[in-house]
């Protein structure tokens, strides 16, 4: 509930620029404690900054990348079972690639019966799943940690990936459109997955339905620059009909 709330907040504040306590209180139905407490969190992620009554969207928020812990919270099922579909291309001895995502997290559970499978990633989160699992081997990039993601970025991250042969990669996306190609809001991010997209590997895309037809920041690369598409729900004619054009395989449960 609170991370809904959140989100309605930033989203109110996309659309008006500024809002007063009182009104959220009114529109939310709950104490000036529980919307300090929101507000709170929001200021911490660079998002809002407080004024005499009120907050304001932050002016240069409106490309930044939204933070990994809102985003987490959506669409979980199909995320989860996105992430199953991705680990079932895995096979046993892959080198793989795991990007940072809040779809892409989910691989690791599904991945536990793989024999010699080695999994190289900069993202925190599927480091700490992955240690869960003893049986797995995990090759993290280093780098600068990037909090909005809770992934490392960096030069570092980009020479780090130059060392490793990777069989499959599975990349992540904020928001994909035929016109716009697989996109993220994170320069920083962008340069790593296009460097990953550019690899001699298997690529795939895991974006669950609520990501088509939306595009953020940056372009990394093309849709058809894909393998592989994952997703849970059989997209637009549109999308379909592009994938088999230019082979780019659509993979769904």
């Amino acid at each position: 509930m609170k991370i809904d709330r959140i989100e309605q907040i930033h989203d109110l504040l996309k659309k008006n620029r500024s809002i007063s306590l009182n009104d959220l209180c009114d529109t939310f139905g709950v104490s000036k404690n529980t919307i300090r407490r929101d507000v709170a969190e929001l200021e911490k992620n660079g998002i809002i900054r407080k004024v005499y009554g009120g907050i304001v969207l932050n002016e240069d928020e409106s490309g930044a990348p939204e933070p990994f812990a809102y985003r987490e919270g959506r669409n979980v099922d199909a995320k989860k079972l996105v992430a199953q579909l991705a680990a079932e291309q895995v096979q046993d001895g892959d080198v793989i690639y795991i990007d940072s995502g809040t779809t892409t997290m989910h691989m690791i559970p599904y991945l536990i019966k793989k024999r010699y499978l080695t999994i190289v990633t900069a993202s925190v989160h599927v480091i700490n799943a992955a240690g869960n699992y003893p049986g797995l081997n995990i090759i993290s990039t280093g780098g600068t940690l990037y909090m909005p993601s809770n992934a490392f970025v960096g030069p570092s991250v980009l020479s780090a990936l130059q060392n490793y042969n990777l069989s499959k990669v599975f990349l992540a996306s904020t928001g994909i459109s035929i016109a716009h190609g697989a996109t993220n809001a994170s320069p920083l991010e962008c340069e790593i997955k296009r460097s990953l997209a550019q690899k001699n590997a298997e690529s795939f895309l895991l974006v669950d339905s609520t990501k088509f037809d939306k595009a953020s920041l940056m372009t990394y690369c093309q849709l058809s620059d894909l393998d592989a598409l994952i997703t849970e729900r059989e997209p637009a004619k549109e999308y379909v009909d592009y994938f088999e054009k230019h082979n780019v395989r659509l993979i769904l449960p």
